[in-house]
């Protein structure tokens, strides 16, 4: 097994407590699927919402579809002029037999923007 990094984002409509929920739902749920994790192939998540989403923390959202037990942390992103607006980033840390190349980071929404390299 190897320990890998994985990155995703997605832009959300609103600064509310469900979207702040349905977006980090989501965004977790593509990267388990794409990249076939499970929850206990899961270390740790780091999730960052821009200046804009105060809302709830992205997190909460997370232990609604079972991460609980897993190590979460909120942060803010930088607030840079021109950014895009109502963003959660992710990076998730797991275990899988997947190479570094293999591993799939998610870009969902106008968050596709960020990295177009990446995007599925």
């Amino acid at each position: 097994m190897n320990v890998r990094a994985i990155r995703g984002a997605i832009q959300i409509d609103e600064n509310s407590v469900s979207s702040i929920h349905s977006g980090a739902k989501e965004l977790l749920s593509e990267l388990m699927r794409v990249n076939e994790l499970s929850l206990d192939s899961i270390i740790s998540v780091i999730l960052t919402a821009t200046p804009d989403l105060t809302a709830d923390f992205p997190a909460v959202g997370a232990r609604e579809i079972g991460f609980g037990s897993i190590p979460l942390l909120c942060a803010s992103e930088i607030d840079v002029p021109g950014a895009l607006p109502r963003v959660i980033r992710v990076m998730l840390h797991c275990t899988t037999e997947k190479t570094a190349q293999e591993v799939a980071h998610v870009y969902l929404r106008g968050a596709i923007s960020l990295r177009r390299d990446l995007a599925q």
